[in-house]
């Protein structure tokens, strides 16, 4: 009896541990499966991106740069949508990609719920989505495949600390120009800056208000600015564009070059941060890089090579645009 009992257990074990076998394997087996059923080196794909607004340098810069990385891939057609700044156009360009059965999406969402809605029917139809610059509500690599784009806190965490070491070590007055209040970018900016003068118990934050990325807008907002708080001495611009706005007031309210400017971009060109760093025009700036090279590179692993997994987090590195290298980089 003791040797049956035995064999009885022997045959239990095996049978278990061959069940486990076999979920193992089957679990092996689901796990490496591509991202897209569709993928081959030599195969021809369509990337949709659909793009926040053409209509700001930044995003003409991202263009730019997507389309030279694509070129560079004859394998990818690149057909670029622009949301126009409206939320409803973007949805629709978006339905529209799904709608063809583009083989990748990428979307910069010009306000984050709003797109949320449209990237989950990307994803439930098989499309891979790649979120550049700017995030939907959800986590990559859950909600969406991957996010490509700078650290937004961080740029602006390093934009708040050179304020506090370099430009007004003394302290004083400070102001802030936020971007669109729904956009990603524009919180993390806004909380980023603010954490990085706290460096400097001398520094105080007098005003800050959205303009909403504009020039006009920030123009608007920094003359008020200025007449309510006359003893501002900086102002930091979660992007390029609303520093150019806030030097246009400082120089209607007579305090041109006496008020410091921070702008966030590092557009090239001559409308651009890096040309007015270099002019002294402004005191510093510091690039968002677009992350188009990376986004076509994630693009070929998962088209091309059959990826099983990309990372859901690519965070591309910033530079500080200041007095001592803005010369050298308006080339580049």
């Amino acid at each position: 009896m003791k040797a049956t009992r035995r064999t009885g257990l022997t045959r239990a074990a095996s049978c278990a541990l061959m069940a486990g076998a076999l979920v193992a394997l089957s679990g092996a087996a689901y796990a490496a499966d591509p991202l897209v059923k569709a993928c081959a080196k030599n195969g021809e794909f369509v990337i949709g991106f659909s793009q926040a607004n053409n209509a700001e340098p930044y995003r003409q810069h991202v263009n730019d740069e997507l389309t030279a990385a694509a070129k560079a891939a004859p394998q990818f057609t690149l057909q670029i949508a622009d949301g126009a700044g409206n939320v409803n156009t973007q949805t629709s360009q978006v339905d529209n990609f799904i709608t063809q059965k583009v083989d990748l999406l990428l979307i910069s969402p010009f306000e984050a719920s709003p797109l949320t809605p449209a990237v989950q029917r990307a994803i439930k139809a098989g499309i891979p989505v790649i979120e550049l610059d700017r995030k939907t509500v959800g986590d990559p690599g859950k909600d969406y495949t991957a996010f490509i784009g700078g650290d937004n806190y961080k740029i602006a965490l390093e934009a708040g600390k050179y304020t506090a070491d370099k430009l007004l070590p003394d302290g004083g007055q400070v102001a802030v120009l936020e971007g669109l209040p729904s956009s990603t970018p524009a919180v993390e900016r806004l909380n980023g800056f603010k954490d990085g003068v706290k460096g400097n118990s001398k520094i105080e934050v007098v005003a800050e208000q959205a303009a909403d990325w504009l020039p006009d807008k920030a123009q608007t907002a920094f003359a008020a600015m200025l007449q309510a708080h006359p003893d501002i001495k900086m102002v930091y611009a979660s992007n390029d564009m609303m520093a150019a706005g806030a030097r246009l007031a400082a120089k209607g309210a007579g305090k041109e070059g006496q008020i410091k400017i921070i702008g966030t971009d590092g557009l090239p060109g001559p409308a651009g941060g890096i040309r007015a760093v270099a002019e002294g025009e402004w005191a510093a700036t510091f690039t968002y890089p677009t992350g188009a090279k990376e986004a076509i590179e994630m693009a070929k692993s998962i088209l091309l090579d059959c990826a099983t997994e990309v990372p859901p987090n690519v965070t591309v590195a910033t530079t500080a645009i200041t007095p001592d290298n803005a010369k050298s980089l308006m080339g580049n």
